[in-house]
């Protein structure tokens, strides 16, 4: 067992490093090649957030463990709105003020409650990850969209120009994508072979362990993102980081599960973790998005989100022991 808590360890501690790396480096990459810096804050950044995630549940579907890769998706987006929104919103209350957020909020919303369709029958076909593949498509076409109408003076573009690396060349740049894919699929694969073996010895489901220790771990890139960027008092991007992934997460991370390992799984994912999702997902609408003006997630929201993710952790350990 220490072997493999071990090797959780070191797998996460690469698996964030690798992210880093490669967010910095495709970043830089699309900025020398004249990507526009909310487009690139839209697409790349937000795909490369959830590059651990996404990798993580290829590797676990590979393996012939598909449940680890559906926990894996659910239990990020869980953990990405009530524990590092909460932990975020604890250190620095966020206020929203870009319009381009205000568009994707009502998306994500759409986005989670269209997903819980495929999920109806208690079981994920390959035809359904290829429709949640096709949906995350039809989701980058809009995002591109997005970029066109937005306005030139969208606080999130400012805060975009001021993170992006304009001061690194194409072959550095491409250089440092590359070697942040290459620890991201090292460290992907160590870390599924980790949580596999400790599901074994402790006796708990693939899905249990993909919605705990691998979802937290995996939220690690968006946790230290979403911080520094609410410290620089870039409050946009720290909501940002967190709504992008959660839409990629349940478009990429799924659909790729699904397309390459169908599975049946228990219905608990139906009645308590999609339901979570649902929930938190209102809750940050609720709570981010104002028509007449700045939406906000205040110190004390921020408490409850965090007593609401530590409420879910125990419900799930009290149905293990």
């Amino acid at each position: 067992m220490l072997i493999y808590t071990a090797a959780i360890i070191v797998g996460f501690a690469l698996l964030v490093w690798g992210a880093d790396r490669f967010v910095v480096g495709a970043a830089a990459t699309a900025h020398n090649l004249g990507v526009s810096s909310l487009l690139i804050g839209l697409t790349v950044v937000g795909f490369g957030t959830s590059a651990p995630e996404i990798l993580v549940s290829m590797n676990a579907a590979i393996s012939g463990n598909p449940k680890l890769a559906i926990g894996n998706a659910i239990g990020s987006n869980i953990a990405n709105i009530a524990l590092i929104l909460g932990i975020t919103a604890l250190v620095q209350p966020l206020r929203v003020r870009s319009q381009t957020l205000n568009r994707e909020l009502p998306v994500l919303l759409a986005v989670t409650m269209l997903t819980l369709l495929p999920f109806l029958d208690q079981n994920l076909s390959r035809p359904e990850g290829f429709a949640l593949l096709g949906g995350l498509g039809l989701m980058m076409y809009w995002l591109v969209r997005v970029e066109l109408e937005s306005n030139v003076g969208d606080p999130m573009t400012a805060e975009l120009e001021a993170e992006i690396r304009s001061d690194m060349s194409t072959p550095g740049a491409v250089g440092m994508l590359t070697i942040g894919l290459i620890i991201l699929l090292a460290s992907s694969k160590l870390l599924v072979w980790a949580a596999i073996q400790v599901a074994s010895e402790l006796g708990i489901s693939d899905l249990v362990i993909g919605l705990t220790i691998v979802a937290v771990g995996t939220s690690l890139p968006e946790l230290a993102a979403s911080i520094s960027a609410a410290l620089k008092n870039e409050h946009d991007l720290a909501i940002g980081n967190v709504i992008g992934s959660n839409m990629y997460n349940l478009l990429a991370v799924l659909g790729v599960a699904g397309s390459i390992a169908p599975t049946d799984f228990e219905r608990a994912v139906l009645t308590r973790d999609f339901l979570v999702l649902i929930g938190l997902t209102i809750a940050l609408f609720a709570m981010a998005y104002n028509v007449s003006g700045e939406g906000n997630i205040k110190r004390s929201e921020g408490a409850a989100l965090l007593i609401a993710y530590a409420s879910y952790m125990a419900f799930i350990i009290a149905g293990t022991v």
